[in-house]
């Protein structure tokens, strides 16, 4: 459960430092980058323990990433909606459908 949880607030941090500024275009490019970067650090000092504590609990390194993209998905689709004020289409719901039939044969024994 650590690892999940700790998944999600790492995804947080990135969904936020690669796509928080699409709506500040009055920002030069230059400091975007920066400011992502600033983020991204905290991202990354949530995404490595994250996944150290998922291997030495079981996880292999592809049911890892697996969850991970499953999570980032999540995550962007909740931002995309709030934040980005785009619409949710069907389609992504059955796109998001077949990933979730990835992710059960990834942990099928």
């Amino acid at each position: 459960m650590r690892t999940i949880v700790l998944l999600v607030l790492s995804n947080i941090f990135m969904t936020i430092a690669w796509y928080g500024h699409l709506k500040q275009d009055n920002i030069p490019l230059w400091k975007a980058v920066l400011v992502s970067w600033g983020i991204a650090f905290f991202e990354y000092c949530l995404m490595v323990p994250a996944n150290r504590y998922g291997y030495a609990s079981g996880f292999s390194g592809f049911q890892l990433k697996m969850t991970q993209e499953v999570i980032t998905l999540i995550v962007f689709a909740v931002f995309a909606v709030v934040y980005l004020k785009e619409p949710f289409h069907w389609k992504y719901l059955v796109s998001f459908g077949f990933l979730m039939g990835a992710v059960y044969f990834m942990f099928k024994k």
